[in-house]
C-alpha cells in the first residue's frame, strides 16, 4: 500500500486528515478492480479542486496583468490550467508514482494518463482546500503553477491553437481544417471527448478534453506540432 504520509511530504504538504490525500490519489479504476478496498475515488475532490483552481488563477492573472483585457486574461488562464499544463505539473511533483490505478490504467502512458494526472492535481487541490482552507490551496497553486506564466507568454502558448492551425493549414496546404468528434465517454459530470482534426479527408491529429472545445484545441495543438 502506498505511504501517503510520505507522499504528502514529497508534495510539500501536511494534512490534518490524510484520508483526503488518499482519496485525491485514488482513481476510480483502482476501486473497480479492488472491490474489497474501502474508500472513495477522487472525482468529487477533482470537481471541487477545479473550482478552487479557476478562482486562484483568475485572481492571480487579474492582479499580475492590470492592463490586459478580459480576452487575454482568459487565454492566459486556459494555457495555465489546460490538461497539458496540469499533467506536466503533476508529473513534476511525482504524482504519477503516487496514484492508485488499476493494472490496465498503469500501462497507459499516453493522453489518457495525462488526463488522469491533470484530474489528480485538481483533486489534490480540493483535498487541501477541505483540509486547510482556501489560502493553503492557493499557496499550493502559487508555488507550482503561477511560475509557468512567464513561459506561457514567452512561447505564446496562450494563443488559440485552432486559429494558429487554420492560418498554417491555409498557408501551407490551402485547406481549411475541419473537426469531428470521434469519441464521447464518461458520466455526465465527467465527460471526456476525443476530437479529430482533418485536412480534406485526412486526419492530422487527435485531441482529448473535458469539453468538445478543449478537445478541439488539443487536436489543433497536436496538428501544429506535426505540420510546422
Amino acid at each position: 500500500m502506498s505511504d501517503f504520509a510520505a507522499h504528502a511530504q514529497a508534495l510539500g504538504l501536511s494534512f490534518n486528515n490524510l484520508g483526503l490525500l488518499t482519496e485525491a490519489l485514488t482513481h476510480r479504476s483502482y476501486l473497480n478492480e479492488n472491490r474489497t478496498t474501502s474508500g472513495k475515488h477522487n472525482e468529487r475532490l477533482e470537481f471541487l479542486g477545479d473550482a478552487v483552481l479557476e478562482l486562484a488563477v483568475t485572481h492571480f492573472l487579474f492582479e499580475r496583468f492590470p492592463h490586459k483585457p478580459e480576452g487575454d486574461l482568459t487565454a492566459f488562464r486556459a494555457a495555465l490550467v489546460n490538461t497539458y499544463s496540469l499533467a506536466e505539473t503533476a508529473e513534476g511533483l511525482g504524482v504519477n508514482d503516487m496514484l492508485l490505478l488499476s493494472k490496465g490504467e498503469k500501462k497507459d502512458v499516453g493522453r489518457a494518463r495525462q488526463i488522469i494526472l491533470a484530474n489528480a492535481f485538481e483533486a489534490i487541490l480540493g483535498a487541501i482546500y477541505l483540509d486547510q482552507g482556501y489560502d493553503a490551496a492557493e499557496a499550493f497553486v502559487a508555488k507550482n503553477l503561477y511560475p509557468k506564466i512567464e513561459t506561457v507568454i514567452q512561447n505564446r502558448t496562450w494563443q488559440d491553437a485552432k486559429s494558429q492551425f487554420q492560418e498554417v493549414a491555409q498557408e501551407k496546404k490551402n485547406v481549411t481544417p475541419t473537426y469531428k468528434t470521434l469519441k464521447e465517454s464518461g458520466p455526465d459530470h465527467d465527460k471526456q471527448f476525443t476530437v479529430g482534426v482533418f485536412l480534406a479527408d485526412k486526419e492530422i491529429a487527435r485531441g482529448d478534453g473535458k469539453s468538445k472545445q478543449e478537445a478541439e484545441q488539443a487536436a489543433a495543438q497536436g496538428a501544429l506540432e506535426k505540420i510546422q
